[in-house]
């Protein structure tokens, strides 16, 4: 493969230019006003002194800005770099500092937060600030620049030579500890994304002609995907979908409200005919589904004959929100095991409300379930081991040599990006997760690593010892449950220590609910007794 994303993106662009590619509200954007756009940031970019390897930080809500901004970083060679738009002024300030960012683009409603922590930050020499909402509209950060008049200020840069190995990162969660830049070359990232020329058969494009040539034949199939990203581009999932959608001349349909709406989401579907829609479990199944039934109850049901995939990652999706997409006739579900390092390793497709199991995977071809020794599990031995792909992944993390040699392993002479996942391999070769082998927390599609939870609380001076873990919840997937020990005589109420943690951490990483006992059980190395604590918990929560 010879191309980058920036390649692929902009011979797209030639080929179809009048084609829709992004759709936020009202905003409807052709390719050729896409890459006309992201060709007229990087020249701004380039004005500031962004070029090859620098990091391009993306601090946004969803928006048309989100790709274009990817793009035109990619433009440069420079590297696109991923921030949970909850992140608070500590989060944010970590996350800059550990990528290197020179740049930032990001929406004026967190411009706050970004005042908060641009001073401490040396390596950062240029703001753009983004109003795409009525919340955005506040006063221009000083020295900073405004998104649109950047680009009425610069002219377009030209086409230049790229590599397929490029870089662009993606941020975890944090599941093992602080969130870590996953670094993706483009050419390992295609071989995940150049699944979206299944409709061509064998063919899969490895040059600008062939690519070229394939969008034209995906638009005379009627093959090119008009996807809608649930989620936020700044998830992992979402981001990659979205940029995959675009290399196989598709539609990014994106959410213009800042907290899920499942009505937005069902009348986007309606309008623009969606073919497929990326969602995160049950957080967002739910709410979904809700909305669908609540228009039936109307009589005023949506069209969604046009949906033909729900594809889910992340979490678990459970049957009961699955059932209702099938009943309605949406044709495929898709629930698909993967993560930042290792997308795509295993999934399950349902087409009938007969086969509705949650945890059960077919593990793709180049996936793997490798024993802590070393060994290929073999299938029906009951044995546990660690799903492994081996394939079209990344280079490693950013910074942190230590946990790429703990992640990234080789068995037999192969690669394989191993993030954690247990699982069991049945005697038909389908695959039983177990879950991670950590304490991570998966809550409405994020993930929370417990320790930080922990500490935070602990911060406070009346918190003398705390344990933080997930319950299973209908509607988040888990709720985050801390057991927390105070100081004698403190009377912190549970609401007091929610709201301490609210204004330490994203909100989504506050504790549902605070359960106080005398003292925390721990082992004799002083390590957390995760499972103690989640017995109380769930004992308490009935």
């Amino acid at each position: 493969m010879t191309m980058n994303m920036a390649d692929m993106w902009e011979t797209v662009a030639r080929t179809i230019p009048d084609e829709i590619a992004q759709v936020h509200g009202s905003t409807r954007r052709t390719y050729r006003e896409f890459e006309a756009r992201a060709a007229r940031l990087a020249g701004a970019l380039r004005a500031h002194g962004v070029g090859p390897g620098d990091k391009v930080a993306l601090y946004l809500f969803n928006a048309p800005e989100y790709l274009e901004t990817v793009f035109a970083a990619l433009k440069l060679r420079a590297i696109p770099v991923n921030v949970n738009f909850r992140y608070l002024a500590d989060e944010l300030k970590y996350l800059l500092d550990n990528a290197d960012a020179k740049a930032i683009v990001y929406h004026g409603e967190l411009a706050e937060r970004v005042a908060e922590v641009r001073d401490q930050l040396p390596r950062l020499q240029f703001q753009i600030q983004v109003c795409t909402a009525d919340s955005d509209r506040g006063e221009l950060l000083s020295n900073a620049s405004e998104y649109e008049n950047v680009l009425a200020q610069h002219d377009p840069v030209e086409s230049i030579e790229r590599s397929p190995d490029d870089f662009l990162f993606l941020y975890t969660g944090g599941t093992t500890g602080m969130p870590k830049g996953v670094m993706w070359s483009h050419g390992d990232l295609y071989k995940t994304l150049s699944r979206g020329f299944a409709p061509l058969g064998e063919f899969v494009p490895s040059t600008v002609e062939e690519l070229a040539e394939a969008t034209v034949r995906m638009h005379e199939l009627d093959a090119a995907p008009r996807g809608v990203a649930a989620a936020p581009l700044m998830h992992g999932m979402a981001w990659f979908t979205a940029m995959g959608n675009l290399i196989t001349a598709g539609r990014v349909l994106s959410l213009a409200k800042r907290s899920f709406d499942g009505d937005e989401l069902w009348q986007l579907v309606q309008a623009e005919k969606a073919s497929t829609c990326t969602i995160v479990g049950d957080a967002f199944a739910r709410p979904m589904i809700a909305a669908l039934e609540e228009a039936e109850r109307r009589n005023e049901p949506y069209d969604i004959s046009s949906l033909f995939a729900i594809i889910s990652g992340g979490v678990m999706w459970t049957p009961r929100f699955k059932r209702p997409f099938l009943e309605r006739g949406v044709a495929m579900l898709i629930d698909g095991l993967g993560s930042s390092e290792a997308p795509g390793m295993a999934m399950k497709v349902h087409t009938s409300v007969e086969d509705l199991e949650t945890g059960k995977f077919e593990l793709g071809p180049d996936t793997r379930v490798i024993s802590e020794d070393g060994r290929f599990v073999q299938p029906g031995s009951e044995e546990i081991g660690m799903v492994a792909l081996g394939s079209g992944i990344p280079s490693g993390y950013y910074k942190d040599e230590k946990k790429s040699d703990e992640t990234f392993k080789v068995v037999d002479g192969v690669r394989y990006a191993i993030p954690g996942d247990f699982a069991r391999v049945e005697a038909d070769g389908s695959i039983t997760l177990l879950g991670r082998g950590s304490v991570c927390i998966n809550t409405g599609g994020e993930k929370v690593f417990p320790e930080e939870v922990e500490e935070t609380l602990k911060l406070h001076d009346a918190v003398v010892d705390s344990t933080v873990v997930g319950v299973a919840d209908p509607k988040w997937g888990e709720a985050i449950n801390a057991v927390v020990a105070l100081e004698p005589n403190a009377t912190l109420s549970e609401a007091e220590l929610i709201e301490w943690t609210k204004n330490k951490l994203a909100a989504y990483k506050a504790p549902k609910r605070v359960i106080v006992v005398d003292k925390i059980v721990r082992s004799p190395s002083g390590k957390a007794d995760y499972r103690w604590a989640k017995r109380l918990a769930e004992a308490q929560e009935g």
